[in-house]
């Protein structure tokens, strides 16, 4: 029987529902902890609870506390497989951070819950199992960190929450899921390209992001240049463009040498420099501004806050981000 790390950190897979206010609350136990039995019939469960959040509380501290955990384990041996419940809201972010500085053939998976334990259709047990079999499925090995939810395998990069609520909520626009899960077996549809590692003990730098919209001026990036950030992310409008009136600002940020990195407020495609009028992406790009391939806001911030962590390098950090 394979070995299986489970590492339980909060979220709506082990809260409750109040009855009268219909309010979903952590709790003091965790329900998932309750069927500890039907868990063991599938693997050697070893139980880690470093702590009890839910996802909008998630910062890089405990990203960094989790990979420590991950890290712990891989290097005594005897482990084959790690799944994490988390909160959906940041799920993705902490599953692309993990994939993104965890070198590992073994698999490590995330999942969590859109339904709190006790609510009507609730949703987290079954994820949970699900992601167990997954992570004893000699198949999942050597693909990166995995996002298991509502009978489909999706990878870090590229999975995205895409509803407030609905069940399906985890998707990967473009790409789709790279598995799917089914009552008698688990079949995986591609290998996923990796992306390379970054081994990093600490995560101190600061990145914000924002996002264009039509009307921007100068004035947000002007306030930002003069606050103590290490790296932004901007939403681009399409194909990356920004109103012609946000360049002073930008230029204000890139003349002190902060990297600034452009992906779209898109929902599909990536960022190119097509447009050569004021603003738009062949200047950006002349500016300096580094076109990410096909990342979210979200998890571009998070690969910068990353590579910032390791150089300052801006032709390295551009290599990195056109993986």
């Amino acid at each position: 029987m394979k070995k299986i790390v489970v590492i339980l950190t909060g979220g709506t897979i082990s809260m409750y529902e109040d009855a009268n206010s219909k309010s979903v609350k952590p709790h003091l136990s965790n329900p998932l902890l309750d069927k500890a039995d039907e868990m063991e019939k599938m693997a050697d469960i070893i139980f880690e609870t470093p702590f009890n959040l839910p996802s909008p509380h998630i910062t890089p501290k405990e990203m960094l506390q989790i990979k420590k955990i991950i890290d712990r384990y891989l290097e005594k041996g005897g482990v084959d497989g790690f799944v994490i419940t988390h909160g959906t809201d940041t799920l993705e972010e902490t599953a692309y951070f993990l994939n993104l500085t965890i070198e590992t053939d073994v698999p490590i998976i995330i999942t969590g819950a859109m339904r709190s334990s006790n609510e009507i259709g609730t949703d987290g047990f079954y994820n949970f199992l699900t992601s167990i079999r997954t992570a004893v499925h000699d198949q999942a090995k050597s693909k990166g960190v995995l996002v298991v939810l509502n009978d489909e395998i999706h990878t870090a990069k590229n999975v995205t929450k895409t509803h407030t609520s609905n069940l399906s909520t985890f998707q990967s626009p473009q790409y789709g899921p790279i598995g799917i899960v089914t009552k008698k077996e688990i079949v995986f549809h591609y290998q996923p390209k990796l992306e390379s590692k970054l081994s990093i003990k600490e995560l101190t730098k600061r990145v914000e992001l924002v996002k264009a919209y039509a009307g921007m001026d100068a004035s947000l990036f002007y306030y930002l240049s003069q606050m103590s950030i290490d790296g932004l992310v901007i939403e681009a409008l399409g194909q990356g463009n920004l109103p012609p009136m946000c360049l002073p600002g930008v230029k204000a940020l890139l003349d002190k040498k902060i990297p600034i990195v452009l992906v779209s407020r898109c929902f599909n495609g990536i960022v190119e420099d097509i447009y050569a009028y004021e603003g738009g992406g062949v200047q950006l790009k002349q500016l300096g501004i580094i076109f990410s391939n096909g990342l979210n806001g979200q998890k571009a911030r998070i690969k910068l806050q990353i590579a910032l962590e390791k150089t300052n390098d801006l032709k390295k950090i551009e290599s990195w981000f056109h993986e």
